[in-house]
């Protein structure tokens, strides 16, 4: 990944995220769009679980696994976890997802049924095989400010017990969120990646209001890849705009990681120079063992000269390419032309002026 810039917008286990990305030579803007808030164990957590106690659920529905975590901590801290979890399995426990029914697992919840895609519609279909009125459902809380599967739950009829665990917000400094965002706007990100649904949301939020979700759009379509952990996650990504994410076939963090490194190193190019083998990737290219860097407009005007090596591609194509946005003129083509010679060195005299056509490289 040398040479690829990406975007993190987590907040929770960034760090981990981060380091990950960089072990892989990548370059990382950290733009958190959330603040995650642990809840208080002496407020509604503590009546929920009273309640639970009190009145075993038939049917528990984990969410996250940090959430069924987090429960089983909170409980703790209240004395109460042992008699928590004797209560909750007795019921049938459902997981939305690997990460759920790991956690639960792990804490001695054992899972009678898990998602396949990690969705919530396919607990109501399984809870709708033998009806939802009336029975008594308690349901770990995802911490998003909207819960439509808990409002669904109780449209239906059921009993719900909501347990809240943790909860986001915006973050407290949009600042860095911004700094992400006008990143990718113009396209010095080359991939962003998503954790949670509430991040996609959050950013939406942040950069509708600071005016920049257009421009936000625009990079993302203009080649920025978009990397969700999930299927939930993906379908936010997707209603906001943002395109067909890249998604792993299994949501853990290092999956995902390993998928982005997998969407950029198809990105990068080989080509040849008059006798040199020239490799583009990201901002880096590499000629006869010489790596150097390039700015986004020089990166960009490489690779589409690259695309057809020795054929000559004009002015107002590389404009169209290069600078999409329509902000420039020629005059800006022939000031990064003569930049990505002096880039290339002994090897810039090979990107040749063709006299009132344009630009080509020599095969």
């Amino acid at each position: 990944m040398s040479g690829f810039v990406v975007g993190v917008t987590a907040d929770r286990r960034a760090g981990e995220q981060i380091a990950m990305l960089e072990r892989r030579g990548a370059s990382v803007i950290h733009g958190p769009a959330i603040r995650t808030h642990p809840v208080d164990v002496d407020g509604p957590f503590a009546d929920a679980i009273e309640d639970l106690i009190a009145r075993p659920p038939d049917v528990t529905v984990l969410s996250t696994g940090i959430g069924v975590r987090g429960v089983v901590e909170a409980a703790e801290v209240l004395g109460r976890a042992e008699a928590l979890i004797a209560a909750l399995g007795r019921s049938r426990v459902l997981a939305r997802g690997p990460k759920a029914h790991g956690a639960a697992v792990t804490v001695g919840l054992p899972v009678e049924w898990s998602t396949s895609t990690g969705v919530s519609t396919e607990i109501l279909e399984e809870l709708g095989r033998t009806g939802i009125a009336g029975v008594r459902v308690a349901l770990q809380l995802d911490g998003a400010r909207s819960q439509p599967l808990a409002d669904v739950l109780v449209r239906l009829g059921a009993d719900l017990v909501p347990i809240p665990v943790y909860r986001w917000s915006l973050p407290d400094d949009s600042g860095p969120a911004l700094r992400l965002a006008r990143a990718i706007a113009d396209r010095r990100v080359d991939a962003v990646t998503f954790t949670a649904r509430p991040q996609i949301e959050s950013l939406c939020e942040i950069t509708e209001t600071a005016g920049l979700l257009d421009g936000l759009r625009r990079g993302i379509a203009q080649g920025v890849v978009v990397a969700c952990v999930g299927p939930v996650c993906a379908r936010a990504a997707v209603d906001a705009g943002f395109g067909e994410p890249v998604v792993p076939v299994r949501p853990r963090l290092g999956s995902m990681v390993m998928s982005v490194a997998e969407a950029l190193a198809e990105r990068a190019v080989t080509f040849r120079l008059g006798p040199d083998l020239v490799r583009l990737q990201g901002r880096l290219v590499t000629v006869a063992g010489r790596t150097v860097q390039l700015s986004e407009r020089e990166r960009d005007l490489l690779a589409a000269l690259a695309r057809r090596p020795g054929v000559v591609v004009s002015k107002s194509d590389l404009l169209g390419t290069v600078w999409p946005d329509g902000e420039a003129d020629e005059h800006a083509v022939e000031v990064a032309v003569a930049r990505l010679r002096r880039r290339l060195g002994p090897n810039g005299h090979l990107l040749e002026t063709v006299f009132r056509r344009g630009y080509r490289l020599a095969g």
